[in-house]
């Protein structure tokens, strides 16, 4: 996939102050009445926590990129809201004001499960119901998304096959250059091939997600129930299958499949792309020496067997 270019990187960052924080919010919430915490730990935006209920989510001028948008996410999230089985924000309200571009939304609870050391069946029924809740998000109408501009959209069978085809040039470039020990009888790219020609063509498309991993898979840290989803800012349109990448350990994509599975079937040429979309994390697992690397070897030598 296209690689990132920030618009205007040398761009000043302030932290607001907390006055023109509460005078945004007020203009939906007007009881609001303090600001109780800034989380920068978001790459491209910055949130401020009002009254531990209302987040205040702005744009960091430094990191605005093309395919990062608070607009678009407002559109996903209002399309969301008629869905009330799916654990997302609201959006309470969304503007600029002079250079500040922001959104105000409902708190989800919890912490990003990345941030807990859950295992065993809590790690699981929590990846199920993401994977679930990713399936209803991917089966709710979808014009609004394809008329909006604001998403980029894989139009063809060709546009998703050229992502597939980046990606794995993208990972053999990595292997090649960092030199990483490659434990398989198949060479990368023989590999990677081997993917391109299985890929089934398929008409399959929605808007995604796309970063549904453990950062923004919120949980409640005491007892593991899965809260809910956020950052909708990068989505795009395209094969649904990419939307479960996100978890490199074999259990956990297993774990998300089953959930995903688990109130609608899918087509066939669904598991067949997903087992591509698995080769491509894995793949990313060995080339990125993660800790996870041993497990993805091994699971990418049980792939190559559904590969032509």
């Amino acid at each position: 996939m296209a690689k990132d270019v920030y618009l205007q990187p040398n761009a000043p960052d302030p932290v607001l102050n907390s006055e023109f924080v509460l005078s945004l919010v007020r203009r939906y919430v007007g009881d609001a009445q303090n600001v109780t915490g800034v989380d920068e730990s978001g790459g491209e935006a910055r949130v401020y926590l009002v009254d531990d209920q209302i987040v205040v989510k702005t744009q960091r001028p430094h990191r605005l990129r093309p395919r990062t948008s608070l607009a678009k996410e407002v559109l996903f999230l209002q399309q969301l809201a008629e869905h009330t089985e799916v654990a997302v924000p609201r959006v309470l309200g969304y503007g600029k004001e002079g250079s500040v571009e922001y959104t105000i939304m409902t708190r989800i609870a919890g912490v990003p499960m990345g941030n807990v050391a859950i295992e065993g069946e809590g790690r699981e029924r929590a990846l199920f119901a993401l994977g679930r809740t990713l399936r209803r998000i991917h089966r709710i109408p979808q014009q609004a998304f394809q008329s909006d501009g604001t998403f980029p959209v894989r139009h063809t069978f060709e546009d998703v096959r050229a992502d597939f085809r980046e990606t794995f040039d993208s990972l053999i470039e990595r292997l090649q250059k960092t030199n990483v020990p490659w434990n398989l009888p198949v060479s990368p790219e023989k590999l990677a091939e081997r993917a391109m020609d299985s890929l089934p063509v398929t008409d399959e498309r929605v808007a995604l997600h796309s970063n549904p991993g453990p950062t923004h898979s919120f949980i409640d840290p005491q007892t593991g129930m899965f809260l809910g989803l956020i950052d909708f800012g990068d989505a795009y349109i395209s094969h649904p299958a990419w939307d479960l990448w996100r978890w490199n350990r074999v259990a956990d994509r297993q774990a998300v499949l089953a959930g995903y599975t688990s109130e609608y079937a899918v087509p066939r040429d669904f598991l067949a792309t997903w087992r591509i979309v698995m080769l491509v994390a894995d793949m990313a697992a060995i080339a990125y020496q993660r800790e996870d690397a041993p497990l993805a070897t091994a699971d990418v030598q049980e792939l190559i067997n559904y590969l032509v």
